[in-house]
């Protein structure tokens, strides 16, 4: 039998079969077997008295790794993204909670589904075991649930946070919650009155964990800090300075206490659990994604999964790598597609986890994939794109907070090259738009997750910043003749200023994060959408709302105006909905096998719309009655849905 440490790192690169489908055209049984999975890992965590390590991921996937013999078994989907996956001490049963509002029982030796719990609203991010009869789960429905394992019954529901819950832990008489209302709460487990609360602090507090060995709570914050408390007391024992952007996922060793602790400065840090020093910082790797680190159930060891599906394991006492499972089929990375811009009436641009630049084109000829590249820096999941000077320029934003200049020659991949790139030091890059020849100069806007919006040169250097929003800045847009800018953030602010920074208008009627917002081709009137479900439309010159629409309890993504009186807003269930503003009839489509990431229109007359999705194909789609018109894959995440 292997040792972990005699692990070796995996095989290069391959070229995925399904990566050869150019025409749309659906992948066979044997191009989807399961070997990694086909989106980003949200969590990778070690079963107790095992070598085996579970895992949860964007494609909906529970999955489980072993270390010794390198297999991989499929336990099953979600019917959405998979946001945690979490093991019981005794290492025989498994939960996992999604973003279809629904947590699972898992057998973890078997595999077998024992149990569907229901009784959330919104995404379920988090849960936790309660001794071996109960446990708890938290959502963006702002309500911790206890639910009884036997049963399936809720036990209880408690409410207290005034914004999405994203993080629990509990200990035999407690439990630990924290989220975007940027508390840490403390719940008493058998009358669900609340003890304590911590904050509010200045910034959202993603994740916490309890150290029992020692009676604290560790919780990390969107400044970078982890702060340390006791549990009894309530004392704040530290304020550890740890990373130079938001922490996304803080854990305590079950040996010593040891804090491990993950950030978007994609740096991971060891401290020590008796006196809180720096121990270490992990080695690095590439792709390593920071909600998703855990311990080993012995604290010998560190896991994590990666934008890749991927799972990487490191030695806890020196922070050496070890190897990466799951890398050894096909081609790493995955065109699971997050962003699109038109380049002309056919061609467009599109950003994916797997970080690449595809070109595409939906011609008279058929839809085929033109070019692909990679930015200089390498692949890094890119979020953000944007066609400039008739296409001949493409920028990106990437996830470790590089903005990417490409220079485009011609329709292959050798005209297609990276000619410049830059580290704005603002945390991962949520959406990047160009002025146009009206504005009279040539500029770049990028909304970046630390609340700032950057100014930069057409080549990408930065030039000015300013921040209206105290959260991640998750859309922006600019006026089509006025040097006037409109964004939106997870604090659910949205705001209008000019091209100089200052500060316009405050807009007020959402409620919780706002995802996405658009201008109407004259500029006149302003849409946005986001965690309310609601659409709204707002004048933009004074800021008055003018409507609202009820979007239904499908979180809504992005959004785009076809014309003056229409806008279309997609959903993380592959959902296109065409809103009528003069009439209110809303018509509901569904395209796609995930979340659709964007929609924007294809043509200047607004008669067809690009969409991009998270299945691995983007769409072209009529305005007028969301029919697709033509779909071009680059990969196939699931087997094939069926269509509304």
């Amino acid at each position: 039998m292997h040792t972990i440490d005699a692990i070796a790192p995996q095989a290069p690169e391959h070229r995925d079969l399904v990566d050869s489908m150019r025409d749309g055209t659906r992948a066979d049984a044997s191009a989807f077997a399961f070997h990694r999975h086909r989106g980003p890992v949200t969590t990778a965590t070690w079963i107790p008295g095992t070598r085996r390590i579970l895992t949860a991921a964007y494609d909906g996937a529970i999955a489980r790794f072993d270390l010794d013999t390198q297999e991989v078994k499929l336990f099953g989907h979600h019917d959405h993204l998979a946001n945690r996956v979490v093991v019981s001490d005794d290492g025989r049963r498994a939960a996992s909670v999604s973003s279809d509002y629904s947590a699972i029982l898992w057998d973890a030796a078997t595999g077998e589904r024992l149990m569907r719990l229901v009784g959330h609203s919104d995404d379920v991010e988090d849960f936790c075991f309660i001794g071996e009869h109960f446990g708890a789960s938290v959502s963006r429905d702002r309500r911790i649930l206890v639910w009884d394992l036997r049963s399936g019954a809720i036990v209880r529901a408690i409410e207290g946070h005034e914004r999405d819950v994203l993080s629990i832990c509990a200990d035999s008489q407690h439990l630990y919650t924290s989220g975007d209302d940027s508390t840490l709460r403390v719940w008493d487990i058998a009358t669900g009155r609340q003890v304590r609360m911590w904050g509010p602090f200045e910034t959202e507090t993603d994740t916490c964990a309890i150290d029992p060995r020692h009676g604290r709570v560790v919780l990390g914050c969107d400044d970078g800090c982890i702060r340390v408390f006791a549990i009894h007391s309530g004392d704040l024992l530290a304020v550890i300075s740890a990373h130079a952007s938001g922490i996304k996922k803080v854990a305590c060793s079950p040996v010593d206490g040891a804090i491990l602790s993950a950030a978007y400065d994609q740096a991971i840090h060891l401290w020590s659990g008796h006196d809180f020093h720096h121990r270490l910082r992990l080695e690095a790797r590439p792709r390593q994604w920071e909600r998703s680190f855990n311990w080993s159930s012995d604290g010998a060891h560190v896991v994590a999964g990666t934008f890749d599906g991927t799972v990487l394991v490191w030695r806890a006492d020196d922070g050496a790598f070890l190897t990466e499972l799951g890398a050894a089929h096909g081609t790493l990375g995955n065109d699971c597609f997050n962003d699109i811009a038109a380049v002309d009436d056919a061609t467009f641009a599109t950003v994916n986890d797997a970080g690449r630049l595809r070109i595409g084109r939906f011609g008279d000829e058929g839809a085929r994939w033109l070019a692909q590249a990679t930015p200089g820096t390498g692949r890094m999941l890119m979020n953000a794109v944007t066609s400039r000077e008739g296409g001949r320029r493409v920028v990106c934003g990437a996830h470790d907070q590089h903005l990417h200049v490409f220079e485009r020659k011609g329709d292959s991949s050798e005209a297609l090259r990276a000619i410049a790139w830059h580290h704005l030091g603002e945390g991962p890059i949520n959406c990047v738009r160009g002025t146009s020849p009206a504005h009279g100069e040539d500029a770049l806007f990028v909304a970046c997750y630390s609340g700032a919006i950057v100014r930069t040169s057409r080549d990408g250097t930065p030039l000015t910043r300013f921040a209206h929003h105290a959260n991640a800045v998750k859309a922006l847009r600019l006026h089509p003749e006025k040097r006037v800018g409109v964004s939106c953030s997870a604090d659910g602010v949205l705001t209008s200023w000019d091209f100089d920074g200052q500060l316009l208008h405050r807009f007020a009627g959402h409620t919780a994060i706002i995802d996405d917002l658009d201008l109407d081709p004259s500029g006149e009137f302003l849409a946005t959408t986001g965690r309310d479900f609601h659409l709204l439309v707002y004048r933009l010159q004074d800021g008055v709302l003018l409507d609202a629409f009820d979007l239904g309890r499908r979180s809504p993504k992005g959004l785009c105006f076809v014309d003056r009186d229409t806008v279309v807003v997609s959903n993380y269930w592959g959902e296109l909905l065409r809103v009528d503003l003069a009439t209110r009839a809303i018509l509901r489509k569904g395209i796609a096998g995930n979340g659709i990431s964007a929609v924007a229109r294809a043509d200047g007359e607004g008669r067809h719309l690009l969409a991009s999705s998270y299945d691995g194909a983007c769409y072209r789609v009529r305005a007028d009655d969301l029919e697709i018109v033509a779909e071009l894959r680059a990969m196939q995440q699931r087997p094939a849905p069926e269509r509304a």
